[in-house]
């Protein structure tokens, strides 16, 4: 008689299905946050044209190739960087220009701000100013003609009331006041550094003394 055969004691694990795929961990806004900055150092230093994906990745510490994990291309980190800054500096201008202060309290206020910008987003500042004329051929950068345009109108409107209100002199220049005034300002961005001798509003301060002891009527 033969013996029955022994079933094997080893069960094989049933099958539930394919298995699932991790999904995707999105990159933290704080590390966005840092590869952006660290980008808009190196667009101003080196220029937007000359600079590649691999600059930015060499000086955040990281291959190419895991620079394209949190951006799309090179454009799309200048476009945030911009717009960033620009979107503060209209947050800060539009709550100036609604307060309904007299034309030198308006223009004291916006060289502030002006110079608290500088101060958040000095590289922003020094990629704007060397490159805008080149980048608004670009259509995703159409944006920085109409701030332009924006700005302009926003400085020349309170020149304009500081003359009609006997506030500035009768003989002022209004576009080359504003041209002055925006150049010696912006400018600092050349030097400025974040956490030097003198905050902000102290530079504001110094500036609009100088400034305005040129533009007020003498009494």
């Amino acid at each position: 008689m033969s013996k029955p055969k022994q079933q094997n004691s080893t069960t094989q694990p049933k099958q539930s299905g394919p298995a699932k795929k991790k999904a995707p961990v999105s990159p933290s806004p704080e590390r966005r946050s840092e590869l952006l900055a660290i980008a808009a150092d190196v667009f101003a230093e080196q220029g937007y044209n000359a600079t590649t994906v691999r600059k930015i990745a060499d000086a955040a510490g990281m291959l190419a190739g895991s620079l394209y994990y949190h951006f799309d291309s090179k454009e799309s980190m200048l476009e945030e960087i911009l717009s960033t800054f620009l979107t503060e500096l209209w947050d800060g201008y539009d709550t100036v220009l609604q307060s309904q202060l007299g034309p030198r309290e308006t223009l004291e206020a916006l060289v502030t701000e002006s110079f608290r910008e500088i101060d958040r987003h000095r590289s922003a500042v020094a990629i704007y100013q060397k490159e805008s004329k080149q980048l608004v051929a670009q259509a995703r950068f159409q944006y920085l003609a109409d701030s332009q345009q924006r700005f302009e109108k926003a400085w020349l409107t309170t020149l304009e009331r500081g003359v009609a209100e006997s506030i500035f002199r009768d003989d002022l220049d209004i576009r080359l006041a504003y041209r002055f005034v925006r150049d010696t300002v912006w400018v600092a961005a050349s030097w400025y550094r974040p956490g030097g001798g003198h905050s902000p509003e102290e530079i504001a301060r110094q500036y609009l003394s100088m400034v305005l002891d040129g533009i007020a009527v003498r009494t």
